[in-house]
């Protein structure tokens, strides 16, 4: 995993939405996995909401502490 994609994870927001302006590692799992049944949005929000819901899946969420802290 490339390290601008887990900084844009601490830094982008959710454009819309129940969490509209909520950081994306920040979304709640349960969130994340309904987009996983039901289809990411298209592009790189899509994109960077599938690999947040990797790491929250797999339990890496630490990976991302030390980039919060920018």
């Amino acid at each position: 995993m490339q390290k601008h994609v887990l900084i844009e994870l601490t830094t982008m927001k959710m454009p819309f939405g129940k969490y509209k302006g909520t950081v994306l590692c920040d979304l709640p799992e349960f969130y994340l996995a309904w987009f996983q049944r039901k289809g990411f949005p298209k592009g790189k929000l899509g994109e960077l909401m599938a690999t947040a819901y990797e790491i929250k899946l797999n339990g890496l969420m630490h990976l991302l502490e030390p980039l919060r802290k920018r």
